[in-house]
């Protein structure tokens, strides 16, 4: 009972010892992350040393966990170095690390771009273990050696020979410890920090004594010591060599700023200097000690003398490029919501209210016919302001969104017809500008009107207003194509002929009101030619009144070929549900249809053949022996790409059933119905076989066969698809009517779908605007770019432009045209941008170098390729160091800056080919050096005079707010 009553007291608490910590957690897990990676001994194939300087660095990365901390663990290393590890080239099994021959190489010194680690220690693969994102770094001495007792464990127990570092400290002072072990021997990576550099170690000799004293080599004499040196000087003052960017011109109308150009071009280059700082790196990469002194007293490293220069430049960061910003303002305007209506506002006053009665008679001043002043005289923005001089009297002129001028000049420049002059600047460009890039962009010609107002619309926006400017462009640029319209006179810039489905859907429409105005000029014409044709009938006649029909061969138009007239069955298709009572008036021959009805009466036919074109080859009518003619025939509606995907989908909701299938291919065969009457005008007494040998004759089958006589005979028939029952040829044949063109309903309503494109065009916003331009822009901006990298030819830049080209055919599809995706990747991830970076780089440092492209000869070819150098590659070897050409100008800019910026007297017989020493003038030629990087390297045995001779090395950087010292040192552990 005693025991129930108290059951805690048989409850005894189990210790295991033998559970793993949270530290052999720790270690099990790097060991497990070195065999999954295969780090495993040293199996690293062999690979020239140089390849440290030019290879591509790889990574890999894994998250591990100490406790609640989080480490990642990422192993570097170059990419042909894993590549081209087959397993042939095997080390011996008492060999070396890898690393630890590193640290004795002198020929991948001083890697221009690479990790820190490896200029340090000239390392070529290795693991980093850091603290994982938001952890806070590693301070303290007993987590520091925790885990380099970690990490020391894991490559006993693993066997794996790469070096493995643990950074501590804070992130920014780029603090590592690490160790590599091998067969009987082991390397300790070891570093110090400072933020001044101390006097006694300013120097080579101080360096010279930290090292010898921290190997404790007691060996009598020592080994020689391998010095390599490297001092970086920076030029910063760039005044004297400004980069190439045009100043504004003043005095001219649109050059009111920095990049302002005429209208049709587009800005280029740097707002800023793109060049910040040119980097000099003089190098001393084999000596040995005593053939050098640097002491506190007296230096032997004097940059003319050195035999190694290179050269890097900095670039500025995201400089102020004016093609950029202009792309980018151009973007900004897809995203505005605002009617043009909205932006403009009524603009009217209680005054200008009182007038609403004058717009009528201001629009009619507007679209008034100008017969009395040829095309070549109109001025467009004279005739828009006598029109609004009625509606906006009482408003001030400053108060427009566009200035008076630069609208003058812009609609000049988009309808160079009302200015003979300007004829010969826009025609001009074709020569220059590639014609096929538009097919894919789905752009617009270079030639074009879309194209022009794509670049005026741009500058307008980045120079001269912005959005509320942009919309008064428009709202003028479609008082111009109204006026146009009613006036009869042609759109410049635009090809003849319906609209181009390869182009924008904005050019298209453009192309529509063109087709548009050529078919109401056909039709005036034939109008005043049929009448004054029927006066001078009313004259012969004495007053009665003929039935002659006009002329028709101003429009009359042949089929070419059979699969042209097949191909046109169903491009019409509103003409069924138009119900206006209008005839097509077509212009006939005069002379063909006198002729016609001659025979016609001749015959005492009561049908008088009508429309004739010309005779079809010599064929005749099946039934008789008639010439086949061919009709005049309506052309076919033209269509933009809008129009065709709205018809696609009316059809397609007629749906699968019989009488939607009827009546989708009677809406189908509109200018098949009106051919077939033009064809029995033309033709009295022909049949469907007459029409189809000319509509389609692969419907129409001929063959040979035997008669009574014994006799061959060719013989005809229709096809097996025109003998199906319920063909719509068939039908289409039985219900047309003798008709010619002339009388027909019109297939192509051109004053409806005028209104139609001039209503579409109104409506538009600034944003649709620009949405529809955004192809024609950047089709302008990748030729500015091309024309521009063409005179620098630089490499890099052509591959950029041909993946920007590329990306903005994708995005720019109508189907997927994703905005945001476009802006991202073709202006923001480094296409234009880019592009146009670089270019103005490579010219700022042509400028600098003083290269001119009218000079010839080697040296300037030798700064050619060394300025483009500088550009393509991170680090540029100057041939001939400081004596050479190349040496002597990088010398004189140096100079320059430096007596600018002492304030010393110009030496005016100083020049490039003159070498001046630093001994013969006051101000010294070079600033004191940025950056000072020492390398010491030796092979001595350690810990014991017996041990084996192992690799050691100290890098020194010494700098004006730090100093730091990265040493690697390797002992003997056979014995100890």
């Amino acid at each position: 009972m005693a025991a129930d009553s108290d059951p805690e007291s048989e409850v005894f608490e189990i210790t295991d010892f033998t559970t793993a910590s949270e530290w052999e957690r720790f270690v099990s897990r790097v060991e497990e992350v070195l065999n999954d990676w295969k780090l495993i001994g040293n199996s690293a194939g062999k690979l020239s040393p140089e390849k440290v300087l030019t290879g591509t660095w790889g990574e890999k990365s894994q998250d591990i966990n100490f406790a609640d901390f989080k480490f990642c663990i990422t192993h570097y290393f170059l990419k042909q170095l894993c590549e081209k590890d087959d397993g042939k080239n095997k080390f011996e099994e008492d060999a070396f690390p890898l690393a630890m021959q590193d640290l004795l190489c002198m020929n991948n010194d001083f890697p221009p771009r690479a990790h820190c680690l490896v200029r340090w220690y000239g390392i070529r693969e290795f693991v980093v273990i850091s603290p994982g994102t938001n952890c806070e770094a590693i301070i303290s001495e007993s987590k520091c050696n925790l885990l380099l007792s970690s990490i020391s464990i894991s490559l006993a127990n693993s066997g794996c020979q790469l070096p493995i570092f643990v950074q501590i400290q804070q992130k920014w002072r780029r603090m590592y410890s690490g160790e590599c072990q091998g067969p009987g021997v082991r390397t300790d990576f070891e570093m110090v920090h400072l933020r001044k550099v101390p006097s006694q170690y300013n120097h080579l000799s101080g360096l010279l004594d930290i090292f010898k004293s921290k190997i404790g080599c007691t060996l009598s004499p020592l080994p020689p010591v391998n010095i390599a040196i490297r001092f970086t000087y920076v030029l910063q003052d760039w005044q004297q060599y400004s980069w190439p960017q045009q100043p504004p011109d003043l005095d001219s109308l649109l050059g009111g700023e920095v990049g302002g150009v005429e209208f049709g071009k587009l800005p280029f280059g740097a707002c800023e200097e793109p060049i910040s700082e040119l980097h000099l790196a003089t190098t001393w990469p084999h000596l040995t000690e005593g053939i050098v002194v640097d002491n506190d007293v007296y230096s032997d490293l004097e940059p003319l003398q050195a035999p190694h220069w290179s050269v890097r430049v900095r670039t500025a960061e995201n400089p102020q490029c004016l093609l950029g910003d202009l792309l980018t303002e151009f973007f900004k305007l897809c995203c505005r919501k605002e009617t043009t209506e909205e932006i403009l506002g009524r603009g009217l006053t209680e005054d200008e209210s009182k007038e609403n009665n004058d717009i009528s008679s201001a629009l009619s001043k507007l679209t008034e016919p100008a017969t009395t002043v040829p095309i070549s005289k109109l001025s467009v923005s004279n005739m828009v302001h006598s029109a609004r001089k009625h509606i906006r009297r009482h408003r001030r002129i400053d108060e427009a969104p566009l200035n008076t001028d630069i609208l003058h000049s812009v609609l000049l420049y988009l309808f160079p017809d009302a200015a003979v002059e300007k004829l010969s600047e826009n025609i001009s460009l074709l020569s220059v500008c590639v014609k096929n890039l538009f097919l894919q962009l789905k752009s617009a010609p270079t030639d074009s009107l879309t194209y022009w107002l794509a670049l005026c619309v741009c500058l307008v926006n980045y120079n001269h207003g912005g959005l509320r400017a942009v919309a008064h462009l428009w709202q003028e640029f479609v008082l111009e194509l109204r006026y146009r319209w009613e006036n009869n006179y042609l759109i410049y810039g635009l090809a003849p002929g319906p609209p181009d489905l390869r182009c924008c859907l904005l050019h298209q429409k453009l192309q529509m009101l063109n087709c548009c105005i050529e078919r109401k000029r056909a039709r005036d014409e034939a109008r005043k030619v049929s009448e004054g044709s029927k006066e001078r009938e009313r004259k012969v006649s004495g007053g009665c009144q003929s039935s002659r029909p006009v002329p028709e061969s101003a429009t009359a138009t042949s089929p070419a070929s059979s699969s042209t007239r097949e191909g046109s069955v169903g491009k019409s298709w509103d003409s069924w549900s138009d119900s206006e009572d209008e005839f097509f008036e077509c212009l006939s021959d005069q002379g063909e249809m006198e002729a016609a009805r001659a025979d016609g009466e001749k015959d005492g036919s009561k049908i008088k053949a009508e429309g004739r074109l010309h005779p079809c080859n010599n064929m005749t009518l099946l039934n008789s022996t008639e010439p086949l003619y061919i009709p005049v025939t309506q052309e076919p509606a033209p269509m933009t790409e809008d129009l065709l995907e709205e018809q696609s989908e009316v059809l397609a909701k007629l749906g699968t059933s019989a009488e939607g299938s009827h009546l989708r291919a009677r809406m189908q065969s509109a200018c098949l119905l009106s051919d077939m009457e033009s064809f029995k005008a033309a033709n009295p007494g022909c049949v469907l076989e007459d029409f189809v040998r000319w509509y389609s004759p692969r419907d129409y089958v001929e063959e040979e066969v035997i008669d009574e006589k014994g006799n061959t005979v060719v013989k005809g028939k229709l096809s097996a698809r025109m003998e199906i029952p319920g063909n719509m040829w068939v039908e289409a044949w039985e219900t047309a009517r003798v008709i010619p063109a002339r009388r027909q309903k019109r297939l192509f309503d051109d004053t409806k779908e005028a209104e139609k494109v001039l209503h579409y065009l109104a409506v538009q916003k600034p944003a649709d605007l620009t949405r529809h331009l955004l192809p024609c822009i950047l089709h302008a901006a990748i030729l500015k770019l091309k024309e521009e990298e063409s005179v620098e030819d630089i490499p890099s830049v052509r591959k950029c432009i041909q993946q920007a080209t590329s990306q903005a055919s994708k995005l720019l599809h109508p189907t997927n045209q994703d905005l945001k995706k476009l802006e991202s990747e073709i202006l923001t991830h480094m296409y234009y941008v880019l592009c146009e970076t670089i270019i103005t780089q490579a010219r700022s440092l042509k400028a600098k170098f003083s290269i001119s492209e009218s000079e010839k000869g080697e040296d300037t070819n030798e700064l050619k390729k060394f300025a483009s150098s500088l550009l393509e590659e991170p680090e540029v070897v100057v041939i001939g160091a400081g004596q050479g050409s190349t040496g002597s100008i990088i010398h004189g800019l140096f100079l320059n800056a430096q007596r600018a910026a002492l304030l010393a007297p110009l030496d005016e017989d100083l020049s490039h080919d003159r070498k001046p020493t630093g001994g013969s003038n006051k101000v010294p030629d070079f600033p004191p050096p940025a950056g000072r990087e020492i390398l010491l390297r030796t092979c001595v045995p350690r810990p014991a005079p017996y041990s084996k001779a192992l690799p050691q090395r100290l890098f020194c950087v010494l700098m004006r707010e730090e100093f730091r010292l990265a040493g690697a040192f390797s002992s003997d552990t056979s014995f100890f």
